[in-house]
Order: C-alpha cells, then sequence, then structure tokens
C-alpha cells in the first residue's frame, strides 16, 4: 500500500510516517471546536473522556506529543531532587532529550534491561534509595510497553508495579504502544484488544497513549490518571509550551483512530511476522522474531560492512528503513502485503548480488 503522496515508497521507518485515512480526515473536518485553553472544545473534551474511562483513570489531558506527555507525568509526580527508576533503553530516558532532569531538576536513575525487555525486580529494589540527605528521593518507577517492539509479560507487570507501590514509589507507564502490547497480549490470552489496554493500564498510576503511532492519528498522545495528578500535569503542560487553542481539529483524529484503528494492528502484526519470515535464512542476516510490529534485523560477519550500501540500495527502489548494524522495519497501516514483499525481495536481491 501507498499513500496519495509518495505513490512508489513502502516506508518502513516508522509507525508514525502515516497519513490520516479519507475517514480520518473527514472527522476531522466535521470536528466541532472551542479554545482548549478555556477548556472549551467540546471535540478535546470528548476524547479526553473517552481516553479516561477507557483505561479507567479520573481524567486525562490531550498533548501535542508523547514527549511532552511523560515529561508532564514525570513532573507532577515528582518534585526537584526526585528520581525516577526507569530502563536504560526507555524513552524517557535515552530519547526525550533530558527533559525531567532539564526542565524538571528529576534525576534518572537508569537501570539496565533483561533480554525480554523488563527490569529485573532485584535491580529496581536496589535502586530505590534510603531516605538519606546524600541521595536523590526516589520517588517513580517508569515502564514502557511495549518496549523496542517487546511485550512485558503481564505477571511481570504487575509484580514491578507492587513492589513500587509496596515501597512508596509512584508508577508512570509510557504506553505510547499501549494498545499494540494489548494486542500482542490479547493474541494470548484470547481477550478483548480494550480490556487488555484496561488491564495494563489499571497497574499504574499514570499512563501515556500515543494517537500518531500505531494508531495512524497525525498529532498527538494523552495522558490519563487521578484529577489530581491530571491537575498538576496541566500546569506542567502549560510551561511546556503546550497549551493549544482550536485543537478539537487533531482530537477529532485520535478519537477516530480509538474507534476504527485498534482492532486493526493485528494486521500489522502479522505484516510484522510476513517480513520477519521473509527475511530468515539470509546469510547475515540475524532476525529477531516479532511480537508487535516492528522487526529488528542484525547485520552480522560481513554484512556488516555492508549496511550503508544496503540501505542506499532500498532507497533507490522507494523502500525506507532505518538503522545501521541494526536495521528496524516498523508495520503501520499505510503498508500491505504486496509492501513487505517488495522489501523482503529487494533485501534478498541485494545480498545475493553481492555474494
Amino acid at each position: 500500500m501507498t499513500n496519495e503522496h509518495q505513490p512508489n515508497v513502502v516506508d518502513l521507518r516508522s509507525d508514525t510516517v502515516t497519513q490520516p485515512t479519507p475517514a480520518m480526515r473527514a472527522a476531522m473536518m466535521a470536528a466541532p471546536l472551542g479554545d482548549d485553553v478555556f477548556a472549551d472544545d467540546p471535540s478535546v473534551n470528548a476524547l479526553q473522556e473517552k481516553i479516561a474511562a477507557l483505561l479507567g483513570f479520573e481524567a486525562a489531558l490531550f498533548m501535542p506529543t508523547g514527549t511532552q506527555s511523560n515529561l508532564c507525568a514525570i513532573m507532577a509526580h515528582c518534585q526537584r531532587g526526585d528520581e525516577y527508576i526507569v530502563g536504560q533503553l526507555a524513552h524517557t530516558y535515552r530519547w526525550e532529550g533530558g527533559g525531567a532532569a532539564v526542565l524538571g531538576s528529576v534525576q534518572p536513575q537508569p537501570i539496565a534491561h533483561q533480554p525480554d525487555g523488563t527490569l529485573a525486580l532485584a535491580d529496581i529494589e536496589a535502586a530505590i534509595k534510603p531516605d538519606d540527605a546524600h541521595f536523590a528521593r526516589s520517588r517513580l518507577l517508569t515502564l514502557e510497553n511495549t518496549i523496542g517492539g517487546k511485550l512485558l509479560p503481564f505477571d511481570y507487570v504487575q509484580a514491578a508495579t507492587a513492589l513500587a507501590k509496596e515501597r512508596g514509589l509512584n508508577r508512570h507507564l509510557d504506553g505510547a504502544r499501549l494498545f499494540n502490547a494489548a494486542t500482542a497480549q490479547a493474541a494470548k490470552t484470547g481477550g478483548d484488544v480494550y480490556l487488555e489496554a484496561r488491564r495494563i493500564a489499571q497497574c499504574f498510576d499514570s499512563v501515556s497513549v500515543c494517537f500518531s503511532k500505531g494508531l495512524g492519528a497525525p498529532v498527538g498522545s494523552a495522558l490519563c490518571g487521578s484529577r489530581e495528578l491530571i491537575a498538576r500535569a496541566h500546569r506542567v503542560r502549560k510551561m511546556a509550551g503546550g497549551g493549544m487553542r482550536q485543537a478539537g481539529v487533531l482530537a477529532a483524529a485520535a478519537s477516530y483512530a480509538l474507534d476504527h484503528h485498534v482492532l486493526r494492528l493485528a494486521d500489522d502484526h502479522a505484516l510484522a511476522q510476513r517480513m520477519a519470515i521473509g527475511l530468515a535464512g539470509i546469510d547475515g542476516l540475524a532476525v529477531e522474531a516479532p511480537q508487535s510490529n516492528i522487526v529488528f534485523v542484525d547485520l552480522v560477519g560481513a554484512a556488516r560492512s555492508q549496511s550503508a550500501a544496503l540501505l542506499a540500495s532500498l532507497a533507490k527502489q522507494g523502500i525506507r528503513a532505518t538503522g545501521l548494524y541494526r536495521l528496524r522495519f516498523v508495520a503501520h497501516l499505510d503498508v500491505d502485503a504486496e509492501g513487505v514483499d517488495r522489501a523482503v525481495a529487494a533485501i534478498r536481491q541485494f545480498f545475493a548480488s553481492t555474494r
């Protein structure tokens, strides 16, 4: 599948590259609008109520980005001189510009991930500081689900968040791809995707959900939590420049995505499996079995020296990907089986021609 702007491109860089569908555009154009800074944009208010109710929280706050949503959450949970415990590869630590430390004076305490993406419970326990003036105050555990395309096992999520609560820590989930996690979890349990999303979310005091990744909206995330937490986050959002006016145009896209693009995430997961199977057995490639919509491929041995040439070859054929020695291919609603097969064939042909 290709979009109207790039008719010959198979863009596998990220699920953020999607274009709004015609039906989503129609919903955006029809959205009733107000001024959200005055809290009177009906489409924003409806979205906030919808996502909060869906995930079982008292309130929610619409944000321009997931980075801002996570920042507002951390700063709402923590004060200057506090710290949050987080994974070394978590988006809130590695990929968000150090915002919590720079803007909130909140210190991250990163710890190593296990191969399945979890943080060992013993490592979380060891990272919690005693009440001593020498140390930053441990206040928050932040997890991410999915993390690197991996689903955190639900029994682990329950255990880690229970540990944090027992030790007096608040718990925040970077659920940028929460509905991908719920889709993968539902495939294991046979449950309903929306209910699985709620089960995951209810292990936390706050959850950030992105609408512009797998759900295909053009912009936006939401932070969910208690009314008190959301009130604090609202103040931080204002300081961070996140007050928007007639934002209902964007909120309508997010609301449409929640209604129409959640159950189709299973198609993206199937496409990722299709791609992984198609790339299996190519000499020099180590393909990680995908758990959601992201396929990671490591270039090993002599193939490492061919990374730049491979990406250039793919680009010439209208196939876009990211990485260097570890390539990432992301399935989304603007990619179909034909596009995946085209990418697989191009990669196979590249390595066949360089042997």
